[in-house]
């Protein structure tokens, strides 16, 4: 397959109908109805856009309309998508896990005309949403919905907006393209900003075909490409980093993309599918490594035996020394341990791709150990997502992220910051210029990320700059935005919560004097603020507070566990700075244990 047309195609829907004329009635979008895995053909999939997007001119879209998509992973997903761009608009995804208040905030700030959602469950915190804004004039149902009351907004049914002429259908959004160029917004992704309220990034056109070229680039050159590569879509569609890994890269070069069911059936999804490449977060990869492990440990001695020759091995293969004598071992691994592995991610897989967080060294040597090759990437949201990636043209090294993929200049700035330049880099955040400019400058974005480049030209990220939260499933949380809501609630004066690289967030908590004083005499107990903590009653009304603020986040958000600080935040303790911000790489040196034990059991 020619891959030329990913650098020179004009956009993202352009660039799909040239696959979807290559591959014609080939598979290309497949999901599990009824305990069967059925697709959907590239060119059936090219007449739904193109009859989707027709709908949505007639009822009323024009171009540059925001359209928010509100879905699980399905391939109604990717056809919406595709549909909203035709038409001219703009997609802006949610996740669906949000909140009626993130609802608001994104259709608010956003000022989305329409909206796609695709089950009733997703329509419950959606529809008050929709009410409290009063922005959005029409709700597309992907599946049934329950016609609420709305007065607002009118409701459309998917299998409605899909009728007319496929051919009249696509030779108007042919002429619509003629319009939309690589410079054109494609979507508007909101992340998490250190302020809070979720910004949205404006992605062109050519941010994604940019990436998806790179990313394509190191598949056909290291890998080579077949005729039937295959991608397991997981990751939320939401997310840029699945949004162009996962469906814009496989436009890019003519694959399959099937659709998991869920964590609780991704393995036996994988063995099913047959993927030939995977992009998934860390968490998921400790998951596996961890259910692999177990199982070897109940195969007996011979089992386990190998198993640790195997990571002995990748340990020195990945620390460059390779010895003569491992490699009668690594042969009779590569026969007895390794296809058994192989077998279980389908037995086709050419590479694991792992980005949204940073992944454990530890974790790479093992799947690298046990033959299967795994590529940390690095980049965030304004970056189209992806910056660099490793390949292992330059040789894979677990701590670093790899080389700046094609199209990508980086530069370190003097204090040590990861600078960005190229088509990746976002327009700006939408309605939000000040941020822009602090962003980017003279052209290249600020990452908020500190490291440098290797001899070999891999980015090695030693800190991050900013605050954000990003846990062991990549999903970004604003530590600011808890905080602020924790420290409204009467009981609490000071807070500071913690996640990065952990399955969820916790919190360090500095009751209100004022209000355990309070307490303390409605209580009979006598005002000793260290005592207090101790007692159950009083974390109890603590933890309510924190239950409050919960109600009003979404899952990623939930503060799950608390423990007490030894004191209040202060200028003099030297954990908040005169501008009375905290600092937090003090106070994480101070209480790093009672952090790390609200993880344990």
């Amino acid at each position: 397959m020619q891959l030329a047309d990913v650098d020179t195609a004009n956009s993202l829907v352009e660039l799909f109908f040239s696959r979807a004329d290559e591959k014609g009635e080939l598979p290309f979008l497949g999901a599990k109805r009824d305990g069967e895995w059925r697709t959907i053909s590239w060119r059936e999939a090219a007449e739904r856009v193109s009859l989707l997007a027709e709908s949505l001119r007639r009822i009323g879209m024009k171009d540059g309309d925001r359209v928010m998509l509100v879905s699980e992973n399905r391939p109604e997903w990717c056809i919406a998508d595709l549909a909203i761009m035709a038409a001219g608009c703009i997609t802006v995804p949610a996740y669906t896990t949000n909140t009626e208040r993130d609802h608001v905030h994104i259709l608010d700030n956003s000022g989305a005309r329409a909206v796609f959602v695709s089950t009733e469950k997703l329509l419950k915190p959606l529809h008050p949403a929709l009410l409290a804004s009063g922005v959005a004039e029409h709700v597309i149902g992907i599946e049934d919905l329950h016609r609420h009351q709305s007065g607002s907004f009118d409701y459309h049914d998917w299998d409605a907006m899909l009728q007319g002429d496929p051919a009249e259908a696509r030779a108007a959004v042919e002429k619509r393209l003629e319009g939309i160029r690589r410079d054109t917004t494609a979507c508007i992704i909101y992340t998490s900003g250190t302020g809070g309220a979720p910004r949205g990034v404006l992605q062109h056109h050519g941010a994604i075909l940019c990436n998806a070229a790179g990313a394509a680039d190191i598949l056909a050159t290291d890998f080579g490409l077949d005729e039937e590569e295959r991608f397991l879509s997981f990751l939320p569609l939401s997310h840029a980093y699945e949004h162009t890994g996962g469906q814009y890269l496989p436009i890019a070069v003519g694959a399959q993309i099937y659709y998991s069911e869920g964590l609780e059936k991704l393995a036996s999804n994988i063995e099913e599918t047959r993927p030939t490449i995977m992009v998934v977060v860390p968490r998921l990869f400790e998951v596996l490594r961890t259910r692999i492990m177990k199982q070897i440990e109940k195969q007996g001695k011979a089992a386990n035996f190998m198993m640790d020759r195997a990571l002995s091995i990748g340990e020195h293969k990945a620390s460059g020394k390779m010895r003569l004598r491992d490699r009668p071992m690594n042969f009779v691994l590569e026969k007895a341990l390794r296809p058994k592995i192989r077998q279980k991610f389908g037995g086709r897989v050419k590479a694991m791709v792992s980005g949204g967080a940073p992944l454990n060294p530890d974790v790479g040597i093992f799947f690298e150990a046990m033959g299967l090759t795994m590529l940390q990437g690095y980049g965030q949201t304004e970056a189209g997502p992806v910056i660099s990636c490793n390949r292992p043209a330059a040789g894979i090294a677990m701590d670093t992220v790899g080389p700046p993929m094609k199209g990508v200049e980086v530069k370190i700035a003097d204090d040590g910051e990861i600078l960005v330049r190229g088509e990746l880099v976002m327009h700006g955040y939408w309605q939000n210029d000040g941020e822009t400019a602090r962003a980017i400058q003279n052209g290249w974005l600020h990452t908020g990320d500190i490291g440098h480049l290797d001899d070999k030209g891999r980015i090695k990220i030693t800190d991050r700059k900013k605050d954000m939260i990003v846990n062991d499933k990549g999903d970004n949380v604003a530590p600011q935005k808890i905080e602020g809501m924790l420290t409204l609630q009467p009981e609490i004066a000071q807070a500071m919560v913690s996640g990065d690289k952990r399955p969820y967030i916790v919190g360090l908590i500095v009751p209100d004097a004022e209000w355990a004083l309070e307490w303390a005499r409605a209580n009979d107990e006598k005002f000793d603020l260290v005592q207090l903590q101790q007692l159950p009653a009083f974390r109890s009304a603590v933890s309510d507070a924190i239950a409050r603020v919960n109600k009003d986040l979404s899952v990623v958000e939930k503060v799950r566990q608390f423990t007490f600080a030894d004191e209040a935040f202060s200028i003099e303790n030297e954990e908040m700075t005169p501008s009375m911000k905290i600092r937090r790489h003090k106070i994480r040196e101070r209480y790093q244990e009672q952090l790390n034990g609200l993880y344990r059991g």
